[in-house]
Order: structure tokens, then sequence, then C-alpha cells
């Protein structure tokens, strides 16, 4: 696998950031470029991108920052091209807008990707009307539960307003972009961490639909919740991301963070990234600036095999939450990463508005939000 970074500007003009010195652009087969929602639909890169690589499938998703080998989150677009030697891959894209039932996601992704010899799926997808945990669910389900699963859901900044992904084309609204990695000599790691500490008791939830929370307790939801954050009351939506939640399903002992999407002051409800089931209790988070960082390099210590000597890519994807609470310190989390993998393995990613990464008591995979979630891919 040899693998080449490119830094897009303002301009459309590239530069690299870097380049293996075997990689051959028109053997590339795959593309990851990841750029502001603004920055995308402003300079349009696929045609650029296309006419360096011309035999790749190019995937284009809009980002709340996007992370460079440089271990900086860059201003330009950033593109890593990948060129397999000894895999192959196959690509699916659809539209969540123009298709009715999550259903029919699934059966569309199974249709074009489904083989004996997959052995995973990076999945692109919109983030800003998809159930994260509905597509999860089903492309669980139509893989027969044993394929593992990364990748996120795309961001906008901090604007909330829409989020963008493309297959070879310029990135649209409404998209969910799935790659299949087929063959037995890819291989992968992955690992995911938090670092957010639990506050206050936890509470049952007593009334919900899929990812719309309705009450706690005996309580609406939002006011419950508006009784814990205090003064940051007043700035919601946005004060959110430094208060998430931890759920824990009923008859389960594992936990993940849910990240708020939007309320409704009129129905007092609160709408996440992934469902909260009835019957699930859930308590309040905060953060410590230097746990976050720490659970950055415990997410790069699951996944660092020192016995690899092939070339590895590291695809970082974190929480546009976390980018947030860490402020100016944010590329302290990714320098960790640098540390635990040494200067050979390239870094890529973007913070999400959702990231997507197989848990240790469930093959497939699980939606995650607030989190450092790192896979590795390298070829033997």
């Amino acid at each position: 696998m040899n693998v080449e970074q490119l830094s897009i500007s303002t301009t459309n003009q590239s530069s690299s950031v870097f380049h293996d010195p075997k990689f051959d652009a028109q053997k590339a087969n795959l593309v990851l470029a990841f750029g502001q929602r603004t920055l995308l639909e402003q300079v349009k890169p696929y045609a650029l991108l296309s006419a360096k690589y011309p035999n790749a499938q190019i995937v284009i998703c809009s980002s709340s920052g996007q992370i460079s080998n440089r271990c900086a989150i860059e201003t330009n677009i950033v593109a890593t091209a990948i060129e397999f030697e000894k895999t192959y891959i196959k690509t699916s894209v659809v539209d969540i807008i123009s298709n009715a039932s999550i259903h029919d996601l699934g059966h569309k992704i199974n249709e074009d990707l489904w083989a004996d010899d997959l052995q995973s799926l990076l999945v692109l997808s919109e983030g800003s009307n998809v159930n994260g945990t509905e597509l999860i669910n089903e492309l669980i389900d139509k893989t027969h539960k044993n394929i593992p699963i990364f990748g996120g859901l795309a961001g906008d900044e901090y604007s909330f307003e829409k989020t963008i992904v493309g297959l070879n084309e310029d990135a649209t609204a409404g998209k969910i972009v799935v790659i299949g990695f087929y063959g037995n000599h890819i291989h992968f790691g992955f690992g995911s961490e938090g670092g957010w500490s639990d506050f206050g008791p936890e509470r049952e939830v007593t009334q919900s639909k899929q990812n719309v929370l309705y009450k706690i307790g005996d309580h609406h939801a939002l006011d419950l919740y508006k009784d814990y954050l205090g003064k940051y009351a007043d700035e919601l939506p946005g004060s959110s991301l430094y208060f998430p939640l931890s759920m824990r399903e009923k008859g389960s002992t594992t936990t993940v963070v849910r990240t708020i999407l939007s309320i409704d002051e009129e129905n007092k409800t609160m709408t996440f990234a992934g469902n909260i089931p009835e019957g699930s209790s859930v308590r309040l988070m905060k953060a410590n600036t230097d746990r976050l960082i720490d659970a950055s390099s415990q997410a790069a210590a699951k996944v660092q095999n020192n016995s690899v000597t092939a070339r590895q890519l590291a695809l970082l994807v974190s929480c546009v939450g976390r980018r947030i609470v860490l402020g100016d310190r944010v590329e302290e989390e990714l320098e960790v990463v640098r540390d635990i993998f040494g200067p050979s393995a390239i870094l890529c990613g973007f913070y999400s508005y959702g990231e997507i990464s197989p848990t240790l008591d469930q093959v497939a995979c699980e939606l995650h939000n607030q989190t450092m979630t790192i896979a590795t891919l390298y070829e033997s």
C-alpha cells in the first residue's frame, strides 16, 4: 500500500503534504478528501482530483476540521490517495433524501457490496438528517453481523446547517457513501476512547422515539437538562457539546456517548445523533482537557501493532465537540496519536458529527459521539 496526501487551497491549487516514493497516481484505488462544507462548495475539487487520480474511487466529505499527516487541523481541503497493491475495493452511494426507508439503503448497499471475501466497510455519511443508529443497525443486519464497520458522519464546522458527501462527483446534501474492502491481504485495527466524566445521578429514559428524547424519569428531557446546565442553558443547542449524555441500554454494561443535534423548546425534547431507547439509563457528562487528550493516546495504543512493518494508514475521526472543548489544545490530541504510531504511519481524517467504530462486545460497530476513533489499514 502506497499513499500520497495533498492540500487543496481556496484557489483549487494542490500542494504535497506527503508522498510515498513508490506511489503511482495512475494506480491509486481510493481518494478520501475532507474539507469545510462552504470550502467544498466553493472550490469543487472533484475535477482536480479525478484528473490527478483517473482510476480511483473519489470520496469527498464535509467536516468540522480536516486532519493532515502534519498533525494539524488544516484550513485547506486535505485529500489522501491510496494505492492498494493486493486489495480491491467497491463503492456504493445512496441518497437519503430520495429514499424513504432506511431499509432501502441497506438493500442497495447489500446488493452493491456483499461478497464472501468482504473484510470491512468504511462509511462516510451525511450528518444532518440521518439517524446514525438506524444506519448502523441496517448495515450490521445486511452484512450478517460479522463485518467490522468504521467511519463517521460528515460535519459542518460549527454551523449545524447542512453536511455534504459525494462519490465520484462533488459533494452534495443527503448522500451516504460506503466503501468495501476485499481480499485476505488487507488488515484493520480499531480503537475508540472518550475521556469524558459522568456527573449527577443515573436516570431512566421513560419516553423516547428513536433519537428523540421526550422524558427522563418524570421530567421533560429539556427541562431537566437545562436545570443541570445552569448558565449554559441560554447557549443551547451549542453548549450541549460541552455536556453530552452517557447512555447505557437496559441489560447492558456498555455505555456510549450521545451528542445533541437540536432542541425543541415547544415540545421540550432533544434530538440526538443516535437512538436513546426507552428503558435505557442516562447521565450527564463533562470534559477535562487533559483526560480528552489522554483518551486519544489510549485509543491509539489500543490499535497500534508494533510488529507491523508495512505502510499503515491511520484514519482519525474525532468529534466536533472535542474540538470545541479542547480549543487551542486540540492539535495535542493528534500529536499524542503520532507519538504512539511513530513517523511511518500516515494520518488523515476529520472532525465529525458522529464516529463509527467496532466495540469490544459487538463485532460490527457502534455509533459513538465525543470520542477519538481510529482505524488503521495495512496490507500484508
